[in-house]
């Protein structure tokens, strides 16, 4: 194409995308007016108003967030016919609805990321558009079936993989390539799990699968929303752009740390100690720790009422503990059976009693009014009550797993390791989450505190419902006295159906405040990132939040850090998923240059030899180095590398040892790039614990363009290399 073919092509396409820009202002201004009349509207019920409403606030969101890079490519068919591609989807509804934009997750769009030199799928060209804002600045374009034309798209592939990092991951919309689109589109309904070493880009690919299946499957899973598990808050404020940039904002983010909700970690375990408590065994541990709280009294307890004294000895104990086991129910619900048959009995006793020489139970009508008086007598009685609190008390999971930490002799009867002894017992870690989700289902309800509850809203809805009547009898006796439009209105407030809905509370939460505050909520599709870090016991916790068992998983065996973390797929899935997981694989590098991936590849060969380093697509130019400094001089060194990046465009990191000052430990980093990283004290981190070397191997791989290591003592074999 010559120079002023391509100016002219240029300024065309410069024009149709400014169309496009036309067309989204004007959907943005008529949904933002539909969600303006919607929220002051008074038509349908109050219900229905609001999903109008939240519909409508979605619809605004997903046009505010796709502004940047709206129409990033072009496809000309071979039958020549021209499609553009963006991140979603525009219509000419004068025109039949006619696509003018194809989302890029449309069947349509494929090619776009597949078509090949080898494997045209019946395109003559792919046009990749160069865009600052809201403007095209240039574009490149494939011929298929020509020499030389079959780079799929390398510019902008190396484009995008070399400029500098932003303060959060970005979407690879415009550059998804064909191994990557494959994993995207994949239809498996069950568990996909996708393994791949530093920047392959695992993470971002599963953050558009995820784009893609509410786009497939909208219906299905809109309502119930997508959960994103990460490793740390960092990494998840890190991805947290790329889903709204794709036009998908229902989407829950937490840590394994947010499994319970208005729990907080406030301290950590050791390796050891949480390798116990990420095994399947705590469960059998939790099991017995509830058992030992439901209690047979050491002596009988006596409690005296008005005519007679009754006692609850062992052996009654016993039975109302049978039975209530053998009911099946969770602990706290369990206790109404207990309390039933301990009063069944102690009822039973009294009455005979009472009743010696006089009654028979041939007088049913005695008997049972006898009971009724005696049950209303023990409902009374603070002896029985504080006997029924001792012997299966109420319990919360806080209260138990609380008490079984502090306590030397309830650890020994639930025959749990000594190493979980600790001194606060609410100092809550992460490996408590699930421990914690799981005693929930154990101890179930309070169902007397709830039912005592809804009595006292029902009393507060009885009383607003009776001074609403005592406000309209007063209307009515002053009828004569009020102007006849304010006494129709004062009507309609009072018998209209917003006064029913006086009394309904509706929900105005959005999805994500919603799902974030419910335990119970459970989700369409599940992302686990880091996967390799989770326990069986988060496991669990997961398995319950997601039914129909929809997962993406993320992670990579050879980065696994935690003792109680996954050693094989396998292991973890097949008891959840048997025969419904499917593995795939990433290779290639985008993120780490081949100066860099040597190094760490080094690393790698050390501690996991089998595994296979990603092949790195690019080159930087700029060789690693070492220097070693001393343990005076190594805060000045760190403070030069800050101070000189500084100056750079981009983002940069100092990552060392845990407790290093002007450091950031290894595992708050994974997931997570940067332009320059400088590793410090790189034998320290080696040595921090088994999993060591794999922390190394973390720090190494983050940078994109620049690494440094700073040591004091002896550089590690595998680091010999790097340049002094």
């Amino acid at each position: 194409m010559t120079t002023q073919g391509y100016e002219e092509e240029l300024s065309s396409e410069r024009e149709y995308v400014a169309g496009l820009y036309t067309r989204l202002d004007a959907e943005r201004a008529r949904v933002k007016g539909e969600f303006k009349a919607a929220l002051g509207g008074t038509g349908g019920t109050v219900m229905e108003r609001d999903v109008e409403v939240r519909s409508l606030d979605r619809e605004a969101r997903r046009l505010d967030v796709v502004d940047n890079g709206l129409c990033f490519g072009r496809l000309d068919a071979v039958s020549g016919e021209s499609s553009y591609i963006g991140r979603i989807g525009l219509f000419d509804e004068e025109n039949d609805y006619e696509p003018v934009l194809l989302d890029w997750r449309a069947p349509a769009s494929r090619p776009f990321y597949t078509a090949t030199g080898a494997t045209p799928e019946k395109m003559r060209r792919r046009r990749q558009f160069h865009t600052h804002g809201r403007e095209v600045t240039g574009f490149t374009d494939e011929v298929f079936g020509r020499p030389g034309g079959d780079a799929r798209g390398d510019a902008a592939l190396l484009a995008a993989v070399n400029a500098p990092r932003g303060q959060g991951m970005r979407d690879i919309v415009a550059t998804i390539q064909s191994e990557q689109d494959e994993i995207i589109r994949h239809d498996h309904p069950g568990v996909m799990v996708i393994e791949g070493g530093p920047g392959t880009g695992k993470t971002v690919v599963a953050l558009h699968r995820v784009a893609y299946l509410l786009y497939t499957q909208r219906e299905r899973m809109e309502r119930h929303g997508v959960l994103v598990v990460g490793p740390n808050p960092a990494f998840l404020h890190h991805i947290g752009r790329v889903l709204p940039s794709l036009g998908e904002t229902d989407v829950v983010f937490m840590t394994t740390g947010d499994f319970v909700p208005g729990k907080h970690v406030t301290a950590e375990d050791g390796p050891e100690v949480a390798r116990l408590k990420g095994s399947l065994k705590m469960l059998d541990v939790l099991d017995a720790a509830v058992a030992d709280r439901q209690s047979l009294p050491e002596e009988p307890v006596s409690i005296e009422l008005t005519d007679v004294t009754v006692r609850i000895d062992a052996a009654t104990a016993e039975w109302a503990r049978d039975e209530a086991r053998k009911s099946g129910l969770p602990h706290n619900e369990a206790r109404l059976v207990f309390t039933d048959i301990v009063t069944y009995v102690l009822t039973e006793r009294a009455i005979a009693r009472i009743g010696r020489g006089w009654l028979s139970r041939d007088d049913r009508d005695e008997w049972e009014r006898l009971r009724k008086d005696l049950l209303k007598e023990l409902a009374e009685s603070e002896t029985f009550t504080s006997a029924l609190d001792a012997l299966w008390p109420i319990l919360t999971p806080e209260s138990l797993l609380g008490t079984l930490y502090t306590s030397p002799e309830r650890l020994r009867a639930a025959g749990a390791d000594e190493a979980l002894l600790r001194t606060d017992g609410d100092a809550w870690t992460v490996s408590d989450m699930p421990l914690l989700d799981e005693l929930v289902d154990l101890l179930g309800r309070d169902i007397a505190a709830e039912k005592a509850a809804e009595q006292a809203v029902e009393r507060e809805k009885q009383a607003e419902a009776e001074y609403a009547a005592g406000v309209f009898d007063t209307m009515k006796l002053d009828r004569e006295e009020m102007d006849e439009d304010v006494l129709l209105s004062a009507e309609n407030l009072l018998y209209a159906e917003d006064l029913a809905d006086r009394f309904v509370e509706h929900d105005t939460r959005s999805l994500v405040e919603r799902a974030s505050a419910d335990r119970d909520w459970t989700y369409r599709h599940v992302v686990v990132d880091e996967a390799q870090e989770l326990s069986e016991m988060d496991w669990r916790v997961l398995m319950r939040r997601c039914p129909n068992r929809s997962f993406t998983v993320v992670g990579d065996l050879a980065q696994r850090r935690s003792e109680a973390g996954a050693r094989s797929w396998d292991a973890m899935l097949e008891p959840y998923v048997p025969g419904r997981w499917v593995y795939r694989s990433l290779t290639v590098n985008y993120r780490t240059p081949a100066e860099i991936m040597a190094v760490a590849a080094a690393v790698l060969a050390e501690f996991a030899p089998d595994v296979k380093p990603p092949d790195s697509v690019r080159a930087c130019g700029v060789e690693p180095w070492s220097r070693k400094v001393t343990e005076d001089s190594l805060a000045a060194a760190i403070e030069e590398f800050v101070q000189e990046e500084a100056g750079r465009e981009g983002t940069s990191i100092v990552i060392g040892p845990p407790g290093t000052p002007g450091t950031v430990p290894a595992s708050e980093t994974k997931g997570l790039e940067f332009d320059a990283v400088l590793v410090v004290e790189p034998e320290l981190i080696l040595a921090d614990g088994p999993r060591g070397a794999a922390e190394l191997y973390v720090a190494l791989t983050r940078a994109t363009q620049r690494l440094g290591v700073l040591h004091d003592g002896p550089l590690p074999s595998a680091l010999a290399g790097l340049a002094s």
